[in-house]
């Protein structure tokens, strides 16, 4: 990082002034001179080719031409320091300078400009034996010119011993710049120097913990592993079709992906489960395979390897997935030798296919018994019912309740006939005034026959005798053994409905897997992927390192805050 000098600014504005009376300068304080020791002799350097001012040519010329020398100075708008400046190089010069103004002009008619760095220089760097050149007798230009001839000021007639080169001292304004540049420069390369050390700490960082790890994994990759063969394959599992009575929404999920799906994923997670493992290991040998020597030390299985650390290694090369959108299955069984990649799917398929047949097995068992129980039930409660019928009907002496009423009604309607015709007889041979008692007293018997027979009857069908059962309670009871039959036959109806249902939908349970990809043995390894590999172990090293680099600063800076 490098920082930009700063330099105090002080107030460098120009001021307007008005210019100034010629009274106004007769109050000033006047600035005398002072006597240097060498007299009249002068020892400032002129400028070359400008010839030297005489020694009074700091007088004052006339009042007009001043006047108007001091107002276009004034015009100028000088500012504050430029005008103490002037007024200081005056009273070094031992110019009675009325004011600041006044001292700028008699300064300019001196050939010096007071707003110029490089005026005094000229000054001071004349060489000794340089000739003074004669003054100017009337200069008339008062306008200021930095390279106007210089004057002859008191003492310039002193000589002081030269050396062959004269020595130029720097000015406190060029000396501070210099140091400024210099701290400058020098931290600047001292930013560099600590820019290059962190590179080459950074970088000896990324070697020892990316560079050197990541070469590290391209040789493990590229020269030790072992190659492994990958064989895939795919299956689906799909439901039975419904039967043609089922309607037009009967089929509507019938082979899709949604109407197996829980059977997909309980597969699934039986062929990724320790069972599986168990079984391919007691079948075909799976922990045997990679304990074999020939397999790279970070692949192989220890000798005495647990059933976890196989499992660990099952679940690593037998893997399996499951789409929801076609419901197909895919899986892919990985080993050192491709034919026994190939016989651990088939094995594995065959595994899957059992458990298809176990996962649909129980429901249709539990609807088929369901149903038979409900129809052998229903036959047994039948059964009863028959038999208290017939019992009801041997005790009773009657086959049926309705035809003993029926033939019992006719009876007495035949008999209420007969009595009211023996009654409208017997009513004919009253109404004689002589009739004929002999013939009226076998029908007057005839007509209580009939009554008594028809109270019989009567009695009969609603009253019990001595040991005898009325006719209406042989009725209801027949009648209630009738209706339990009728509804042990519907319900027997029902039941065997109910069980060719579950039957047909038993037949709908089930599930059959179809291999769409067998497998087969590639002739070709499928790992390691050693550029992949190598390329995601060096982007995990490198994001380690960051998150590890951005932690330790963020302490830091806590720490020193």
């Amino acid at each position: 990082m490098t920082t930009k000098p700063k330099a105090a600014r002080f107030f460098v504005r120009r001021v307007e002034r008005p210019a100034l009376p010629p009274e106004t300068g007769a109050d000033d304080m006047p600035f005398n001179t002072h006597e240097d020791g060498f007299g009249d002799r002068d020892f400032r350097a002129a400028v070359p080719g400008t010839p030297a001012a005489p020694q009074d040519a700091a007088a004052p010329a006339d009042d007009e031409d001043d006047d108007a020398a001091l107002a276009a100075i004034a015009a100028e708008g000088l500012t504050g320091r430029q005008l103490r400046r002037a007024r200081l190089l005056a009273q070094k010069h031992g110019l009675d300078a009325r004011s600041d103004l006044d001292a700028v002009l008699k300064l300019r008619r001196l050939g010096i400009d007071p707003l110029v760095r490089s005026s005094m220089l000229h000054v001071v760097t004349r060489p000794a034996d340089a000739p003074i050149p004669a003054p100017d007798p009337a200069p008339q230009d008062n306008s200021p010119d930095p390279g106007r001839q210089l004057a002859r000021l008191p003492g310039d007639g002193a000589q002081l011993p030269q050396r062959s080169k004269p020595i130029k001292v720097p000015s406190t304004e060029q000396r501070a710049e210099v140091n400024q540049a210099a701290e400058i420069l020098r931290m600047q390369i001292e930013i560099a120097r600590r820019r290059r050390r962190k590179l080459v700490l950074l970088f000896a960082r990324m070697l020892v913990f990316v560079f050197l790890p990541t070469l590290l994994a391209g040789w493990y990759f590229y020269r030790v592993a072992t190659p492994i063969y990958s064989t895939k394959s795919e299956f689906v599992i799909q439901q039975a079709g419904p039967a043609s009575s089922g309607g037009a929404l009967g089929g509507l999920f019938s082979g899709t992906a949604l109407a197996t799906s829980q059977d997909s994923i309980a597969v699934q997670g039986y062929l990724q489960s320790r069972e599986a493992m168990i079984r391919l290991e007691g079948d075909l040998g799976f922990r045997a395979h990679f304990q074999n020597p020939a397999i790279d030390s970070l692949q192989r299985l220890d000798p005495d390897a647990s059933m976890e650390s196989a499992y660990k290694v099952y679940k690593r090369f037998v893997k399996i997935s499951y789409d929801p959108t076609e419901g197909l299955i895919r899986m892919e069984v990985m080993a050192a030798d491709p034919q026994i990649a190939a016989d651990w799917a088939d094995q594995l398929i065959a595994y899957a296919e059992e458990q298809v047949d176990q996962l649909t097995q129980r429901l249709r068992a539990d609807q088929m018994r369901d149903a038979q129980v409900g129809y052998d039930d229903a036959q047994t409660n039948l059964a009863a019912s028959q038999r208290r019928l017939i019992e009801l009907q041997e005790n009773f002496q009657v086959l049926s309740s309705e035809a003993e009423v029926g033939l019992i009604t006719t009876q007495i309607a035949s008999l209420e006939a007969q009595l009211s015709q023996e009654r409208l007889s017997l009513a004919q041979m009253e109404a004689n005034q002589t009739p004929n008692i002999a013939r009226m007293e076998p029908l007057k018997r005839r007509i209580a026959t009939l009554e008594d027979e028809i109270t019989l009857l009567r009695a009969r069908m609603t009253e019990g005798g001595a040991g005898e059962t009325s006719l209406a309670q042989v009725q209801g009871e027949l009648l209630v053994a009738q209706a339990d039959l009728q509804t042990r036959q519907m319900i027997l109806a029902q039941s065997l409905q109910s069980m060719e249902t579950a039957r047909v939908e038993a037949n709908r349970q089930v599930r059959y897997l179809s291999v769409s990809v067998h497998p087969t043995p590639p002739d070709a390894a499928a790992y390691p992927r050693a550029f992949e590999n190598t390329m995601v172990t060096m982007l995990i090293l490198l994001g380690i390192y960051l998150m590890v680099s951005m932690t330790a600063a963020i302490l830091r800076e806590q720490v020193s805050a």
